[in-house]
C-alpha cells in the first residue's frame, strides 16, 4: 500500500449503518460510489485507508479529480456523490476504508463512511460486466456471481442513491422501470430492467448477505427511425388518331 499523506483526523460517521463490505478479485478495477450530502458540495473530498493503528489516523489514498499511484477520485457535484477507481487490485489492498468530506475545522469532524475490502483471487461475489448500457424503452440485463458460501444469503439489487433494494424471485414495477431477480441455485442470480428510463440511469449494487458490488447503468437514446421515400412515375402515352373523309 503506498502512502501519500497521513494527516491525524477528527472523523464523525456519515451513517449509522453497517460498513459496506467488497470482496473484489486479484488484478481486477473497481470504482466504487460515495454519496456526500449536498451541502458539501463545495467541500474537498478524499478517499482515505484506516490505519488502525489509533482512531484518528488514516492514510490519504488521493483527493478528488486526482490521480495517486492506482487510486483515481472523480466528484461529481450534479449528482451529490464522487466515485473512487482502483486499478490492479493485489491482497496487499485488502483493508479498512473511508469516503471523507473534509469539514476544514479543526475541531469540527469530517464526515466519513466506513468501507471495507477484500483482495482474493476468487471474489465471494462478482458481475459479469461492472457497467452496462441500455436504450431507453428496452432492457438490460446485470449477471451477479456468489461463492458456495452465499448459497444460501439474501440477494438483492439496490439502487445507490435512495437504497431502494429489489429481492430475489420479487418483480417490483416503480415510477421506473420493471426489475425481476431471479436466482439459477447454481452460484448466480441475474437482474433484468425492462422498459428503460433515463432516469434509471446511475449507480446500482448487486448484494448477496453482506457483501455488494456497484454496477453502473447507462441509458441513450433509442436509434433514430429511417424512413424510406417511394416515387412513383406514371408515364402518359399519348395516340394520335387521324381521320379520313
Amino acid at each position: 500500500m503506498s502512502c501519500f499523506f497521513i494527516f491525524i483526523l477528527v472523523i464523525s460517521s456519515a451513517v449509522c449503518q453497517p460498513w459496506r463490505q467488497f470482496s473484489l478479485k486479484t488484478g481486477a478495477s473497481v470504482t466504487i460510489p460515495c454519496h456526500y450530502d449536498r451541502k458539501y458540495i463545495q467541500h474537498k473530498k478524499y478517499w482515505c485507508y484506516d490505519a488502525h493503528s489509533a482512531y484518528s489516523f488514516c492514510t490519504i489514498q488521493a483527493y478528488a479529480n486526482d490521480t495517486q499511484g492506482k487510486v483515481t477520485v472523480t466528484d461529481y457535484p450534479a449528482e451529490s456523490l464522487f466515485t473512487v477507481t482502483m486499478n490492479n487490485l493485489q491482497t496487499g489492498n485488502t483493508g479498512s476504508y473511508w469516503c471523507v468530506v473534509e469539514i476544514g475545522g479543526i475541531w469540527d469532524p469530517d464526515v466519513k463512511e466506513d468501507l471495507n475490502i477484500t483482495v482474493k483471487s476468487d471474489p465471494d461475489l462478482s458481475v459479469m460486466e461492472s457497467r452496462v448500457s441500455g436504450e431507453e424503452g428496452g432492457n438490460i440485463t446485470v449477471q451477479c456471481f456468489y461463492s458456495a458460501a452465499y448459497q444460501n444469503t439474501q440477494k438483492q439489487w439496490c439502487r445507490f442513491k435512495d437504497g431502494r433494494c429489489n429481492k430475489v424471485e420479487r418483480t417490483a414495477t416503480s415510477q421506473n422501470s420493471t426489475v425481476h431477480i431471479s436466482d439459477d441455485g447454481r452460484r448466480s442470480f441475474s437482474v433484468q430492467m425492462s422498459g428503460l428510463k433515463k432516469s434509471d440511469a446511475g449507480w446500482y449494487w448487486c448484494s448477496a448477505g453482506d457483501l455488494q458490488v456497484p454496477v453502473h447503468i447507462s441509458v441513450h437514446d433509442p436509434p433514430p427511425v429511417v424512413t424510406t421515400a417511394v416515387t412513383t412515375a406514371v408515364t402518359t402515352t399519348t395516340h394520335h388518331v387521324s381521320t379520313y373523309t
